[in-house]
C-alpha cells in the first residue's frame, strides 16, 4: 500500500446486539479522495468508519484497503490512522511527546521520529507549541495535535470521526480550511464523518448521505445538492432546506405541467428518469435560491401571491418566509428593499431548477 490507497466496502452488515445498524452497504472510496459520511445521529456513519478502522467487528461482508482484504485484520495492520471527536491527549506530556508517543513505543528510530514530528508540526503550525502541555492549549490547538498524531503515522488512509464538533464556530471554520489544505498537500485518502452539512459540502470530493444504516445518495456535493435522489436528501441538505410543494403532473396542449394549490409550473424540460405519468401525484422541490420573491420577480415570470410572515437578515442575503396555501415557502434574495411582515408579496419558481419526487415512495422521478 501507499499514499494512493482505495477503500472498498462490500455487502457490509453490522449487528450490535439485536439491532442491525448497517445492512448490505456498499461503498467505494477512490485513492486520494476526501469522502464525507453525512447523516443524522444514529444513522450508522461512525459505526461504518469504525468498522473500516477495525474497531467494530462486521457481521457479514468485506472491507478491502489498497486491494487487500482487511475485514478481520488487526487495526494496527490496516494502514489507517483515526482522529476521534475527543482529543484524548496525554495531559502530562508536551505536544512533541504526544505527537511522537506511538512512534516511540513502536521502536521507530529517533531520527525518523524527529523528521515525522517536524513535518506534522510544520503542516499544522504547531512548531511554537511543541514544548507546551495540553492544558496550555486552546481547543483548536488540541485538535491540531490530535490530527498531527495521526499524521506522524504516515498512514495510507486517514479516518476522521467528527473531529471539529467540540469547537466553536470560528475554530471549526479555520480548521475546516486547514483540513482541506492538508488533503490537497498530502493527496492521501481521507474518510470523514459529520452531521454538519456545511463541513460535508466544503470538504468532500464526494459525499455519502446516510439514513438508517444505508447510503441514500453518493456523489459530489454539487450533484447531491442539485439533484437529490429522494425527499430525505432533499430536506437534509440546505439551510433553509428545499421547499416541498404537493400536487400532480398534468399534460396541457403538449406541455407537461406540475399543478398544485394555486400553482402551475411548466416542467416540460425536466429530465425524467423514465416516461413521465401525466396523472402522477408528486412533490415538487425547489431550493430557496430558486424562488424569486418581491422585487426579484421579473416582469415575464409566472408569479403567485403569498403573505410574508418573516424576514431573516443573513448579512450578504436574507431569507423571506412566505405563507402560501397554508404552507411556508422560503426564498433567498439579496434585495435590500424593506418588507413588512404580513405584506402580500409575489413569488415565482424557476422551473429549470426543480426536483420532482414520487408522492408515495419519496424517490426522484
Amino acid at each position: 500500500m501507499g499514499n494512493l490507497t482505495n477503500v472498498s466496502v462490500r455487502n457490509l452488515r453490522i449487528d450490535l446486539g439485536a439491532n442491525t445498524v448497517i445492512d448490505e452497504l456498499d461503498l467505494d472510496v477512490r485513492a486520494g479522495e476526501f469522502v464525507v459520511l453525512l447523516g443524522p445521529s444514529g444513522c450508522g456513519k461512525s459505526t461504518l468508519l469504525h468498522s473500516i478502522a477495525g474497531l467494530v467487528d462486521v457481521t457479514d461482508g468485506s472491507i478491502e484497503i489498497g486491494g487487500e482484504d482487511m475485514t478481520w485484520a488487526d487495526p494496527k495492520d490496516r494502514g489507517v490512522a483515526l482522529v476521534f471527536q475527543s482529543y484524548a491527549l496525554y495531559p502530562t506530556m508536551n505536544v512533541e511527546r504526544n505527537l511522537s508517543f506511538a512512534l516511540r513505543i513502536n521502536g521507530t528510530p529517533k531520527a525518523e521520529i524527529e523528521r515525522r514530528v517536524k513535518r506534522a508540526a510544520d503542516m499544522l503550525q504547531l512548531g511554537p507549541l511543541l514544548a507546551r502541555k495540553p492544558a496550555q492549549l486552546s481547543g483548536g490547538q488540541r485538535q491540531r495535535v490530535a490530527i498531527g498524531r495521526a499524521l506522524v503515522r504516515e498512514a495510507d488512509v486517514f479516518l476522521f470521526d467528527e473531529p471539529l464538533s467540540n469547537l466553536d464556530a470560528k475554530l471549526r471554520t479555520e480548521l475546516r480550511r486547514e483540513l482541506k489544505q492538508l488533503h490537497q498537500h498530502l493527496g492521501a485518502t481521507m474518510i470523514y464523518v459529520t452531521h454538519d452539512q456545511v463541513e460535508a459540502m466544503t470538504l468532500a470530493t464526494r459525499m455519502a448521505v446516510m439514513k438508517g444504516g444505508a447510503i441514500q445518495q453518493f456523489g459530489t456535493p454539487a450533484e447531491v445538492y442539485a439533484r437529490p435522489e429522494n425527499l430525505f436528501v432533499a430536506t437534509f441538505l440546505g439551510a433553509p432546506p428545499m421547499n416541498l410543494l404537493h400536487g400532480r403532473l398534468e399534460a396541457d396542449e403538449g406541455r407537461l405541467r406540475f399543478r398544485g394549490p394555486a400553482l402551475d409550473v411548466d416542467v416540460s424540460a425536466y429530465p425524467f428518469k423514465g416516461t413521465p405519468d401525466p396523472t402522477r401525484a408528486c412533490v415538487l422541490g425547489v431550493r430557496p435560491e430558486d424562488v424569486r420573491a418581491a422585487g426579484a420577480v421579473r416582469p415575464h415570470d409566472v408569479a403567485w401571491e403569498g403573505r410574508l410572515t418573516l424576514v431573516e437578515p443573513m448579512g450578504n442575503h436574507r431569507v423571506l418566509w412566505i405563507e402560501h396555501q397554508g404552507g411556508q415557502i422560503a426564498s433567498i434574495d439579496q434585495d435590500k428593499t424593506p418588507l413588512a411582515s404580513g405584506a402580500a408579496v409575489p413569488f415565482s419558481i424557476d422551473g429549470a431548477h426543480v426536483s420532482l419526487f414520487d408522492e408515495e415512495t419519496g424517490a426522484r422521478i
